[in-house]
């Protein structure tokens, strides 16, 4: 967002307002919209946004437990995640292996 503010500052201006809009507008009680945020700056990989919404969820009344779980489903659905999608990508791998499935377009 720094270089943004500099580089392209209404764009940052639209994103402050967009904060903005949720907050006014939000339809779930605090604590779950920072596990929501804190699940997805795990899935980002964000160290600030991971940081900011841990310690938003203890401020909503989240307890390190409740925080723990939380990682521990994100560490769980991604490998999830990954596992069926590297199945669904070497789905074929007998033909890949055949040389029948080309490995990347040129």
């Amino acid at each position: 967002m720094r270089i943004l503010a500099e580089w392209f500052p209404e764009f940052a201006e639209e994103l402050e307002n967009m904060d903005k809009l949720y907050l006014e507008k939000r339809m779930i009680d605090e604590k779950t919209y920072q596990f929501l945020c804190f699940t997805m700056a795990i899935k980002g990989r964000s160290a600030p946004c991971v940081r900011k919404h841990f310690l938003g969820a203890l401020e909503a009344g989240a307890t390190v437990q409740e925080l723990a779980y939380i990682m521990a489903l994100v560490f769980r659905e991604s490998a999830g995640n990954d596992d069926c999608w590297v199945h669904d990508v070497l789905g074929d791998y007998k033909e890949l292996m055949k040389g029948n499935v080309k490995c990347c377009e040129k």
